[in-house]
């Protein structure tokens, strides 16, 4: 190792930085090679410290890789909440925010995305982990249920399936066309303007109208 290495590694411990230096390093690796792309010592090497020195934060790649992720979920679960600003205007309009706010989050933080969505990595991996997507998920259950409740008693659905609803198609749209990378494809219309489109339609068909 020459001295410049273990000067930033040693500044790293120092510091305090290294485990925000792996994070980093990670998703620049992720944004780059994809979340299978890279090694543990790709990481390490990108940091700038040792091969071991990754183990003083992380048993292995995954749970680096989950880190990331929970990073993630706690940025997309504040993007989520902007979106549905507590139901404002009103708790229709807010809910489609929130479809809105999914597809900004993927298509500004593939590399998070990528972490969150397409590492293959168990959601009880750790519970930290379990805890970011859970509440990340509570804000689009939250707009769900203050959504449901406007329609008649008889004829609301279950509010977590229309939350699963929700989260189906703004996911699959985010997936196939509003990623922020080369894998997104191309089609006559945005991202936000076809998920408008189904939300339209599947609102219709729980019985909303335009003047409700």
């Amino acid at each position: 190792m020459g001295w410049k290495k273990r000067e930033r590694e040693e500044r790293g411990y120092h510091h305090g930085n290294l485990r925000e230096a792996l994070i980093q390093a990670a998703r620049e690796l992720i944004a780059e090679k994809g979340p299978a792309g890279f090694t543990f010592a790709d990481a390490a090497r990108s940091a700038g410290v040792s091969a071991a020195a990754p183990y003083r934060h992380f048993r292995d790649r995954d749970a680096l890789l989950a880190d990331v992720a929970r990073e993630g979920f706690q940025r997309f679960e504040a993007m989520l909440a902007t979106g549905w600003a507590n139901g404002r205007p009103d708790a229709l309009t807010a809910f489609q925010n929130v479809g809105k706010a999914y597809l900004a989050f993927a298509r500004s933080e593939p590399a998070y995305y990528a972490a969150m969505f397409e590492a293959g990595l168990p959601p009880d991996l750790n519970a930290e982990l379990r805890a970011a997507g859970d509440r990340a998920f509570a804000v689009l259950r939250t707009a769900a249920e203050a959504v449901v409740a406007q329609l008649p008693a008889g004829q609301r659905p279950p509010a977590l399936m229309m939350a699963l609803h929700a989260w189906a198609m703004a996911h699959g749209i985010a997936s196939l066309f509003g990623r922020g990378d080369a894998g997104r494809r191309s089609l006559p219309m945005t991202a936000e303007e076809l998920l408008e489109s189904q939300m339209l339609i599947y609102l219709q068909g729980l019985g909303f109208t335009g003047n409700r």
